[in-house]
């Protein structure tokens, strides 16, 4: 018997089908062991000697391969064709050996998609396992382990607030914060536009103004409005006529197939989906037989894959799609032994695969990889000069006809923050034509700061410095979020305070470290490596020569120094100059005061320096000293009507906070953001100091019901179920008959606990059975429902982008595993009652078990 070992049981299902009887194929769901989370896993003493771990929860996969090892004649690792693939097979060879299980014969084998041919002529064609492949990734394992686990101590004692820091996420980190940076220091530049609709034939069209009075007018030359009006004025009064007629012809070429990055960079544009997300539906496509493999740098394509998608485009188009010679593609990857074969179907004659996302993907895949075998876009471009009868002021138009649309018929590339094309058609005009002024407009503009990075554009960023690698970049956007470094608004990257700061810190202490040119680098260093170029070890032992008394040296500071040295590195952005040439640093609340960065339990803040007398503080992100949205200390709203007791309104960790009294004896609300009035007043004070509040007693179970705020906001309590109410204002306006009409529609729903909560996603009606599935968030987790069967959203899915389609077939896979169950259980008690003497003997067999 021969055992095969791969990945997943999807992709071992698959091959198990493309092999004979003598073969058996097993999955080690992923990694089977890695280094522990722990001081000491990588000992740069002992040559960078590392203690792996097998992971506790593969303990029952390791020993059925092992089990099948010690049976087989021969092993054939299979895993993925990359450095990771790599690893997983040293790994499953190194267990095996350790456990006396290794098969005298060890082969290794790859393919580039999982088809039957691919993997019937890989089995063919075995070679021992890439020992220049396994020691980059020993050396970026250990590499990332170090900086890890050296760097992150240093933070936590430091770095109040701070989490984690990670050789290639800091500078990630880095760009996303500097990309802040340059948004909050940019200064708007006013400057206008003149333009007039004309017609000619009875065909509109625009053209602007681009000569004045002699002179060319550049995109900010008429900066104010005065010269704005008195432009448009001579462009009313003036005569044009057509001076010159340029029409240039151009040619657009296909893009390449998908490499892992622009897959994750256009499914991000068109499809909405995060880098992680895209991953895991190719991943699964890979798995399924659908695509190649989807971890690579190459955009060439196998010979066979040409001719087939030529003639899949001769099947598809006309003769003059198809060009005369396949179009080559050459790969820009320095890495040639990680440049596979680019992205594409594995058949061209397929060109539906799934449903939901894996269809939407499966869809971007195949239309970029058969363009990339079409012919070349054939377009007209065309410029029209008009000019007035003195010659001093002139307009232009620009617009493009496509003559031939080409690869254009099919697929499209995505452009990030793209501007006018000037793709608009233009009437046929001839020189010395005097079209239609039907209008003039002058429209006012300013100039914009660079746009934040969507993470299609912060993966293009990152390739182009040589960054990390496309493969690990889903990875390295997840950890920036799952630390809470940056959030994502509009498919947008928006650095939090924690993240500015930690970024603040290693630029001022490490700053070597998350510099580009360095980590790129490093990068190519590690290449050098899996091309058999350089000695893992000595480029460990370089970069941690330097690394180790860098750290030593920031840890034996003192956390008051290290915030002395970032209140002066971040003194331009905390404090910037005023415009009236005043202290920037002066205190708006005190007066006399000098703001400074301090290091607070939370993290870091700005406060004055006449504290405890003075309580004016702000937060570290917020530029300028002007006071606006500050912390002025606490404010005494009034006393209250019934005990005469201060109440007071102050700030804290988790927002604004009433309090009235002191110590443990005093009373505490949070403040809802929903106030009528949209402040806090002593009324809605004195109100939310009497919470909860008891609406009255069930007409049918006599029991209390009763009104308050809780961590999902406001709420109603009867008998341990809830229901939900719309708003703060609502705790106090409910009456009996609306408080038992809500409780009742909330139990009627479902839900667990008979909740009524308001879900975080209304995703659609079920396609089969047309009842609404909705996105909840529950005690363990979110899950989607459809109001009879809830389904737990597995780990691997987002709940940002989960799909209507993924949540039914979650709804349906729960739905069908629950007779299973309910009939398991039914069938126990008859085993029991017919085998009581076997039930006597249970405790001897787990007492036999221990020992």
């Amino acid at each position: 018997m021969q055992l095969v070992i791969v990945e997943s049981p999807a992709k071992a299902k698959t091959i198990e089908k493309y092999l004979g009887g003598d073969f058996h194929v097993l999955a080690s769901y992923g990694h089977i062991r890695d280094l522990p989370a722990k001081d000491g896993s990588v000992d740069p003493d002992d040559g960078f000697a590392m203690s792996w771990e097998n992971y506790g929860d593969k303990g029952k996969q390791l020993k059925a391969i092992a089990d099948e090892a010690k049976k087989a004649t021969r092993l054939i690792l299979a895993t993925d064709p990359d450095r990771e693939g790599e690893a997983i097979s040293w790994h499953v060879q190194e267990v095996l050996r350790a456990k006396k299980a290794l098969p005298s014969v060890v082969d290794r084998v790859t393919f580039n998609a999982i088809t039957k041919a691919a993997v019937l002529d890989a089995m063919a064609k075995p070679r021992a396992l890439d020992e220049d492949l396994i020691d980059a990734y020993r050396a970026r394992r250990a590499l990332d382990y170090l900086v890890g686990f050296t760097l992150s101590p240093v933070l936590w004692r430091k770095l109040p607030g701070a989490k984690s820091a990670g050789r290639v996420q800091s500078v990630a980190l880095r760009l996303v914060v500097e990309r802040e940076r340059e948004i909050e220091s940019f200064t708007p530049q006013e400057y206008w536009s003149v333009a007039a609709e004309m017609e000619q034939g009875g065909q509109g069209f625009t053209a602007r103004l681009v000569r004045w009075k002699g002179e060319k007018i550049d995109r900010l030359t008429i900066g104010k409005e005065g010269d704005a009006m008195a432009a448009k004025a001579d462009v009313e009064a003036g005569r044009f006529t057509v001076e010159k007629v340029e029409t240039k012809p151009v040619s657009r070429n296909p893009p390449a197939p998908f490499t892992t990055s622009t897959l994750q960079q256009e499914a991000a544009r068109k499809l909405g989906f995060s880098a992680s997300h895209t991953m895991r539906i190719a991943q699964q496509l890979y798995e399924d037989g659908a695509i190649t493999y989807m971890r690579t740098d190459g955009v060439q394509m196998d010979g066979s894959a040409i001719s087939a998608a030529r003639k899949a485009i001769a099947e598809r188009y006309d003769g003059g799609y198809l060009p005369e010679k396949p179009r080559q593609y050459q790969t820009k990857a320095k890495n040639a032994q990680e440049a596979h074969e680019a992205i594409r179907p594995t058949e061209f004659g397929r060109d539906k695969v799934g449903s939901g996302d894996h269809a939407r993907l499966y869809d971007l895949i195949f239309k970029r990889a058969l363009a990339s075998q079409m012919a070349s876009a054939r377009l007209e471009r065309t410029t029209i000069d008009l000019v007035d009868g003195s010659g001093s002021h002139a307009l232009r138009a620009t617009g493009q006809v496509v003559i031939f649309p080409g690869f254009l018929a099919l697929y499209e590339e995505g452009r990030d923050d793209s501007d006018d094309d000037d793709s608009k058609l233009l009437p046929r005009l001839n020189e010395g034509d005097a079209p239609a002024k039907k209008k003039v407009t002058a429209e006012q503009h300013f100039t914009q700061p660079p746009p934040r990075y969507s993470e299609a554009s912060l993966v293009k960023r990152l390739e182009e410095l040589g960054i990390g690698r496309p493969s690990t970049y889903a990875s390295t956007l997840q950890v920036l979020k799952d630390r809470d470094y940056v959030r994502i608004e509009k498919n947008r990257f928006f650095a939090e305070e924690s993240g500015r700061l930690v970024t603040a810190f290693l630029e001022r202490f490490f700053e070597r470290y998350v510099s580009y040119d360095f980590t790129a680098g490093l990068e190519d260093e590690l290449d050098d490596i899996s091309g058999g170029r350089a000695q893992w070890q000595a480029v460990l032992e370089a970069f941690w020569r330097d690394f180790k008394p860098k750290t030593a040296e920031v840890m034996e500071q003192k956390p008051s120094d290290i915030t002395a040295a970032l209140d002066k590195f971040l003194e331009p952005m905390l404090f910037p100059p005023k415009a009236d040439g005043s202290n920037p640093r002066a205190c708006p609340l005190c007066g006399d005061g000098q703001l400074s960065l301090r290091g607070g339990r939370f993290g870091a803040f700005i406060a004055c320096s006449n504290y405890p007398e003075c309580k004016f503080t702000r937060k570290f992100g917020q530029p300028g000293s002007s006071g606006d949205g500050a912390d002025t200390g606490p404010e005494v709203l009034g006393q209250h009507p019934e005990t005469g007791q201060d109440i007071v309104k102050k700030s804290g960790r988790f927002g604004p906070y009433i309090e009235m009294g002191e110590g443990k004896e005093a009373k505490r609300g949070s403040i809802p953001k929903d106030l009528p009035d949209g402040e806090m007043t002593l009324d809605w004070a004195v109100k939310l100091l009497s919470l909860p509040r008891e609406v009255g007693l069930h007409p049918e179970t006599g029991l209390p019901i009763v009104a308050n705020i809780g961590r999902f906001g406001p709420y109603l309590l009867h008998d341990g179920k809830y229901g939900r109410l719309s708003s703060t204002a609502e705790i106090f306006e409910v009456g009996m008959n609306s408080a038992v009409v809500k409780l009742a529609e909330a139990a009627n729903k479902g839900g667990r606990g008979g909740s009524s909560r308001e879900p975080l996603k209304v995703l659609g009606k079920h396609p089969r059975t047309e009842a609404e599935i909705k996105l909840m968030a529950g005690r363990y987790g979110p899950y989607v429902t459809d109001g009879t069967t809830n389904a737990t959203l597995p780990k691997t899915i987002e709940q940002d982008a989960l799909t209507l389609e993924e949540a039914a077939q979650l709804i349906d896979a729960r739905a069908a595993a629950a007779p299973a169950k309910k009939g398991k259980k039914k069938a126990a008690p008859k085993k029991a009652a017919t085998k009581k003497p076997a039930a006597k003997t249970t405790p001897a067999k787990k007492k036999a078990a221990a020992e």
